[in-house]
């Protein structure tokens, strides 16, 4: 076996492990996630509902920003509310930054965002598009479809559909390296809050309370899914060394490899 051949197969387990544990030292999900949601995430609704309700580790933002649009395009939603919280029918695990290091919580509260939707125009796959601000400043944002084979419903009278769009708060946490300081997320302690005025659809009303650590498994029946988000959370300081460790070792196996194999040919016999 030459040099080249053994290093190589020397280094490979390292280079794997390097990158497992890279993999598992990234934190599963960010804060202010979307945990569960009334309907699921690609569930099938038979009969037409009068809201959808979203589930979120802590209460979403007074600002938030909800949208329910039909196939066809045309938007359905009505002016969104906080809603009671519930238990969540599985306990969601997210990482919070303290001091330069990802702590982990489990939390088993679900703060539900309220959508009245004003009327189901056909069947087919409804969207519902959400944009947050956690209590951590980062954005909480993400699509939730579902399909709809039930009636079809009319809108009621004089129904317009809205045409808000989401401020600049929440425009700007969006972008890549946008997000807002945690002083930008209004919070309040108290209970879910009643509908705000008409010229505030789909804005909501100040928040409720905010979502608090909690451990324990959930007991609630699993009557709805915990439904997907976009938000992923990680620190430089996480995955930089993996990432060097990974870069020097995939180069010395590549100069191992390049190096040529001694030679073994035997040297000529000398005559007399």
């Amino acid at each position: 076996m030459t040099m080249a051949r053994w290093l190589g197969r020397l280094l490979l387990p390292v280079v794997v492990g390097v990158l497992t544990l890279a993999a598992l030292a990234a934190p599963a999900s960010a804060h202010g996630q979307l945990a569960m949601s009334t309907p699921a995430k690609d569930s099938t609704v038979k009969t037409p509902l009068e809201s959808l309700r979203l589930y979120f580790t802590e209460a979403p933002a007074p600002n938030a920003y909800f949208t329910v649009t039909a196939p066809n395009g045309a938007r359905v939603d009505q002016t969104w509310t906080h809603g009671q919280p519930e238990r969540l029918d599985k306990p969601v695990q997210e990482y919070n930054l303290v001091n330069g290091v990802w702590e982990p919580s489990v939390y088993n509260t679900g703060f539900p965002a309220v959508i009245p939707v004003a009327y189901w125009p056909e069947q087919g796959e409804y969207v519902v598009h959400y944009l947050s601000i956690a209590s951590d400043g980062e954005p909480v944002k993400g699509d939730l479809r579902f399909t709809y084979k039930g009636r079809t419903t009319a809108p009621p009278k004089g129904w317009q559909a809205p045409t808000n769009e989401p401020d600049a708060i929440l425009l700007a946490s969006a972008e890549p390296g946008g997000g807002a300081t945690a002083d930008a997320t209004p919070q309040s302690s108290g209970g879910a809050l009643g509908p705000v005025a008409p010229s505030q659809a789909s804005t909501g009303s100040a928040a409720g309370p905010a979502a608090v650590p909690e451990t324990g498994a959930a007991t609630a029946p699993a009557a709805r899914t915990a439904a997907g988000q976009d938000d992923s959370g990680t620190g430089l300081s996480v995955w930089l060394v993996p990432a060097l460790l990974v870069v020097g070792a995939g180069a010395l196996v590549l100069r191992a490899a390049r190096r040529p194999a001694p030679s073994t040919g035997a040297a000529p016999a000398r005559t007399a």
